[in-house]
């Protein structure tokens, strides 16, 4: 089941299945945010807004509207 970013609860993994066309498209693949790619949720802000995911051991820092773009699919423990 496809969701997107902003969906996902504190301490999943997912990997990026789609990121939706927009003007930001390109910045979040400059960011390492790319189809295929494995993203821990680590926190929100107390209103959920902003959200830092982990990539490749390092912190990126996303709002909502931009975590509402990336469509990721979760990640289940063996």
């Amino acid at each position: 089941m496809t969701k997107t970013l902003s969906d996902i609860t504190n301490g999943s993994k997912v990997m990026v299945s789609e990121i939706s066309q927009s003007k930001l498209r390109v910045k979040l693949m400059e960011m390492g945010v790319i189809k295929g790619r494995i993203l821990t949720v680590l926190y929100r802000a107390p209103f959920g807004d902003p959200m830092a995911i982990d990539i490749d051991g390092y912190v990126l820092s996303l709002r909502k509207d931009e975590a509402c773009l990336v469509d990721v699919e979760l990640m289940t423990e063996l």
